[in-house]
């Protein structure tokens, strides 16, 4: 038994040492100066206060980025810095930013995708590289994509994806759509449609919830009749504003589950993910931000940790040398998702496991088996290469 269990672990530490990347040492002390752009934005009120969305959203996961980048930057000379610009609602990101980018190869940026664009298109983000990690816009990846810009948080059309590919393992097939009028509300609930279509769910109803009173005091009387059909299998909630999702569960017609933006909600990341080491990285988290980590929180930290790895991997930096890494079969990124994460070529979107979580549980991570793909099943999450109308990044080889 003894003998067993010591060829066991030098089997553990060879293993090791063959997973871990070959790293290149810089000949000189490097430092890698990072630039945090967020625009603020005004938030509709919600009509719950347990979960507001913290002042300091994304901006924590950038930080802690930076932190785990010089924990091993250190062992290579390398070191990582964070500079942060935030402007307020009403401000002009792109003009508070222009001075900023003439000194910085690499940026994050949460902003809206008008916003995003903006600053894109300065001159002074010529030959730099930004990474969004706070729109999930789709045309920000397709007809308005820039060479500039790499993705980091997931676009609805992955999130419908992932849900819709659960919905019909499951043979919940008929789904009754619940749609709010805010513009995040609405693209989600196309994104929606349009996931159904791809994977042979069908949208039986649909209803438009345009009214602005507090759903709370009426939801017995009004979500019935809203959601009132012969039959359907779930009951699909686009309300990425949170005027009304909250209701709906246990309120509708007919007693079935509720899934998208509330009831079991697909995710880029959650507070409720634990497998895979990620439980390390949620301690880690809350020890500097005194709160749970959030999808945007993720996909900053993601940003941090692929500018870190095309670093400590070629050790070089500046913002053609990360594209040109981040973007090549050489980035397979660890990232507590139980999957190497890597960059579509033809867009500039990570590819990655999509959560499916309750408020207290995962319950799915997609893909979900049985879906397949001839590159990765990872790309059957959001449109594919042939599907593109992105042309600023041209073919990819």
């Amino acid at each position: 038994m003894i003998e067993r269990k010591s060829a066991w672990r030098l089997t553990l530490a060879v293993a090791a040492c063959v997973m871990l990347p070959a790293l290149a040492p810089a000949a000189e002390p490097l430092a890698v100066h990072i630039l945090y752009l967020e625009q603020k934005i005004d938030r509709p009120p919600t009509l719950s206060n347990l979960d507001p969305v913290p002042a300091d959203l994304g901006v924590q996961g950038a930080r802690l980025g930076i932190i785990d980048s010089n924990t091993t930057g250190k062992f290579l000379k390398l070191t990582f810095d964070l500079t942060e610009v935030i402007a307020g609602p009403g401000e002009d990101i792109a003009a508070k930013a222009e001075t900023q980018l003439s000194g910085f190869d690499l940026a994050i940026v949460d902003a809206p995708a008008k916003a995003l664009l903006a600053l894109a298109d300065l001159p002074e983000a010529k030959g730099k590289l930004l990474f969004d990690a706070g729109s999930p816009d789709e045309a920000l990846r397709e007809a308005d994509c820039r060479a500039n810009v790499l993705h980091t948080l997931p676009t609805r059309s992955m999130l419908t994806d992932a849900l819709v590919q659960f919905l019909v393992k499951k043979q919940w097939k008929q789904i009754y759509l619940l749609a709010g009028g805010k513009d995040g509300d609405k693209a989600y609930a196309s994104a929606l449609e349009s996931s159904a279509a791809k994977f042979g769910a069908q949208i039986v109803g649909r209803k438009d919830w345009a009214t602005d009173a507090d759903v709370r005091r009426t939801a017995a009387e009004e979500v019935p009749l809203a959601t009132q059909a012969s039959s359907y299998d779930v009951v699909a909630i686009a309300d990425e504003s949170d005027q009304f999702g909250n209701s709906i569960a246990f309120n509708t017609w007919l007693s079935r589950a509720t899934v998208g933006t509330h009831g079991l909600v697909p995710t880029g990341w959650s507070p409720v993910v634990e497998a895979w080491g990620a439980a390390q990285l949620q301690g880690r988290f809350k020890a500097i931000a005194k709160r749970p980590m959030r999808d945007v929180d993720f996909a900053a930290w993601l940003a941090v940790r692929v500018i870190s790895e095309a670093v400590l991997r070629t050790g070089k930096a500046g913002a053609a040398n990360v594209r040109e890494f981040a973007l090549s079969p050489k980035l397979l990124l660890s990232a507590f998702k139980g999957r190497g994460l890597s960059f579509r070529p033809w867009n500039g979107q990570v590819r990655e496991p999509i959560h499916l979580v309750t408020p207290g549980a995962q319950i799915a991570l997609a893909p979900i088996e049985g879906y397949l793909h001839q590159r990765t099943d990872l790309d059957t999450l959001g449109p594919d290469q042939p599907e593109t109308k992105c042309k600023a990044f041209g073919a990819p080889q």
